[in-house]
Parts: structure tokens; sequence; C-alpha cells
């Protein structure tokens, strides 16, 4: 039987690892959204395209920021292996994004920011998780 100590021990440290993925992805979504809503919104563009843009944008901000704060690189692939990794983690997340923002604006009728903010707080988890435990397994103490 697993001791109270080590349990909240590792749920402590899981707690602070999450809470730096919640910065850098942060940061990450402030590109991604600012991109989205100035080419979207102000500029016009068809906002399923702009959308996936501005995902590809965030999604290397997030890494180059993920292996310097969150999760140790090089672990467990080669860095080619690990990039490719994360895009296909992302582009699962990307799928994700762009059918709840679709949903949001077509059935729902939801704004295009409100829509978009559903989307990145979905992802968000899903890309957390999916980095965690698929691509990198170690993370920074």
């Amino acid at each position: 039987m697993r001791s109270t100590a080590f349990s909240s021990t590792t749920f402590f440290a899981e707690a602070k690892r999450i809470a730096r993925y919640f910065a850098v992805g942060g940061v990450a979504a402030c590109v991604d959204i600012g991109l989205f809503m100035f080419f979207a919104q102000y500029m016009g563009l068809p906002y399923l395209r702009v959308s996936a843009a501005s995902f590809v944008a965030a999604t290397l901000v997030n890494y180059l920021l993920s292996i310097r704060f969150v999760f140790v690189s090089g672990q467990r692939f080669r860095r080619r292996w690990e990039v490719a990794l994360v895009f296909l983690v992302s582009a699962i997340g990307l799928a994700l994004n762009q059918a709840i923002l679709a949903f949001g604006v077509e059935s729902l009728k939801l704004s295009l920011l409100f829509s978009k903010l559903a989307a990145t707080g979905v992802v968000f988890f899903w890309n957390y998780f999916a980095r965690r435990v698929f691509v990198f397994g170690a993370v920074r103490a």
C-alpha cells in the first residue's frame, strides 16, 4: 500500500508541472488567439484556415517553451522524433480545436472569440496529458 506522504508528494509535484505548463500554455494561447482574432475577426479571412495556421504557430511556441520549463527533451526520443510526435499529438489537438470551433460558430452561433476560447481550453488538457504520456515521459522537477 502506498504511503500518504508519497501520494501527496506525487500529487503536488504533478500540480506544479501542470502550473508550469499552464503558464507556457498561456503564452502559446495568446499567440494562437491573438493571431486568430487579428486575421479572422479584423482581416476577415476564413476562420477555420486562420485557426489552423495560428494553432501551428502556437504549437511551435508551446514546444520551445515546454522543453525549457516543463518537460525534459531528448530523453525518450531523438529530437527529430520528439518534434514529430509533438506535432502528431498536436494534429489531434488541431482536429479537436477545429471541430469545437466550427460547432461553436456554426451550430451554437457563438462568437469567434468565445468559440476559440472554448476550443483552446479543451485542447490545452489534451496536449498536456498526451505530451506527458506519449512524448516526453520525463518532466522537470
